[in-house]
């Protein structure tokens, strides 16, 4: 993965990401923001783990995509999650197999337009754990790709812990200690305006 910053700060924190990120590859399980003692996963059905199990005020920022079409165009898989900037749109959006499913569903818009930063990506640059990114062309700037293992989200107690969420941010609200409160057990999404909540029927 080659990575490009003005910034030497930036550019050593993404040197140690992209090194984590390589390990992960070969270890198929790795922890960010993580106070515990331990580096591994609570689970080992798990390839990411955002930090603990409770008490979290962080979520995390999905991709910020100029449209849907144009991530189709680059070839989408399902399971792929976005925010699209698209005007008039500003929605965190997931792939299934055949269309694109509306996660903002019932928000209101964000006030004021939001647009993807203009930086020296490149497109090509990508990022896998659980699996070869000389075999294995999945497009995505992170593919967790081992078969057995899933992503646990930053996990919160309430959305009102984080003071200033970012749009295209995802949490799974935990509730109080006791599992219980407004919006307990659910994905959460933020579209820059409004939180919206998800849960199986």
């Amino acid at each position: 993965m080659i990575l490009v910053s003005n910034n030497i700060n930036t550019m050593k924190k993404l040197k140690i990401l992209s090194l984590s990120l390589i390990s992960a590859s070969f270890l198929c399980q790795i922890t960010i923001g993580k106070t515990t003692p331990t580096l591994n996963s609570a689970n080992s059905s798990v390839s990411l783990e955002l930090g603990n199990a409770t008490g979290g005020n962080k979520g995390m920022i999905l991709p910020w995509v100029t449209s849907e079409i144009a991530v189709d165009r680059a070839g989408s898989v399902a399971g792929t999650l976005i925010f699209d900037t698209a005007p008039g749109v500003q929605k965190v959006k997931y792939k299934t197999s055949n269309e694109w499913i509306d996660l903002s569903a019932g928000a209101r818009s964000p006030l004021k337009t939001i647009t993807a930063e203009k930086y020296n990506e490149l497109p090509a640059a990508r990022a896998m754990i659980g699996g070869d990114l000389n075999t294995d062309k999945t497009p995505g700037v992170l593919i967790l790709a081992a078969a057995d293992k899933a992503m646990i989200l930053p996990r919160v107690s309430s959305v009102a812990e984080i003071i200033k969420p970012s749009a295209g941010m995802i949490v799974y609200v935990t509730g109080s200690e006791n599992g219980l409160g407004p919006n307990a057990k659910q994905m959460a999404v933020f579209n820059g305006r409004e939180w919206t909540f998800w849960t199986k029927n």
